[in-house]
């Protein structure tokens, strides 16, 4: 399972690559927003900032809903950076772009999924990634964590070749579910990844190993 970071926020970034677990970061214009990007050069540049820190992909959203504002868009993007990968809505407009641009070998993450059948839509085109939202999912009354199940089933089923990228991951329990399922990516906060070190018995018997070694050592 590949390991991004969800953020625009380069010391997180700095700090998830650290660890030596970062594959990739993904942003939106939310995210940019959060962290006082403002400005199309400066979001450009914003891109390129966080593509010299780690090497793995680096998704970056589209703001147009038409097909040609979207390749434009995306165009400009894919240049920026031989990491960044073209983030584009789950639209009718959307779908024909991400053929686009897998027809012209340009990664793309097709975002704001909510149904298998977008899903299945997504994967036609050449999506390199396809982004459910768990948490959205959840926030409806609906399963996310079913949604991600069915994908992975559909997707090898048939032997398409998108990655499922969960997304909208709200805590740690969230991933360990996502790996069971078999989803290839999730993007998430950076809290959410810290969160898979914490157990109380790790604590306890680390202080416990400690305490035994300051005893035998005086």
């Amino acid at each position: 399972m590949k390991f991004f970071v969800d953020t625009a926020n380069l010391a997180q970034i700095r700090e998830a690559n650290d660890l030596g677990i970062l594959d990739g970061v993904t942003t939106n214009p939310s995210l940019m927003a959060k962290e006082g990007i403002v400005g199309q050069q400066n979001i450009l540049d914003h891109y390129v900032e966080i593509c010299n820190i780690m090497d793995g992909d680096v998704s970056a959203e589209v703001i147009s809903t038409d097909f040609e504002g979207i390749k434009r868009e995306g165009l400009i993007l894919a240049n920026l950076h031989k990491n960044i990968v073209v983030k584009v809505p789950m639209i009718k407009e959307g779908v024909k772009a991400i053929k686009f641009f897998s027809d012209n070998g340009i990664k793309t993450n097709c975002t704001l999924v909510f149904s298998a059948g977008q899903a299945i839509l997504a994967a036609k085109a050449g999506a390199t990634y396809l982004s459910p939202f768990i948490g959205r999912v959840d926030d409806t009354g609906w399963d996310g964590l079913q949604l991600i199940g069915q994908i992975v089933e559909i997707y090898r089923n048939y032997g398409f070749q998108t990655e499922v990228l969960a997304a909208s991951i709200r805590n740690s329990n969230h991933i360990i579910k996502c790996a069971e399922l078999g989803a290839d990516v999730v993007t998430c906060p950076l809290s959410s990844i810290l969160g898979l070190f914490k157990h109380p018995l790790t604590d306890s018997g680390l202080e416990q190993f400690l305490s035994d070694h300051k005893k035998a050592n005086g």
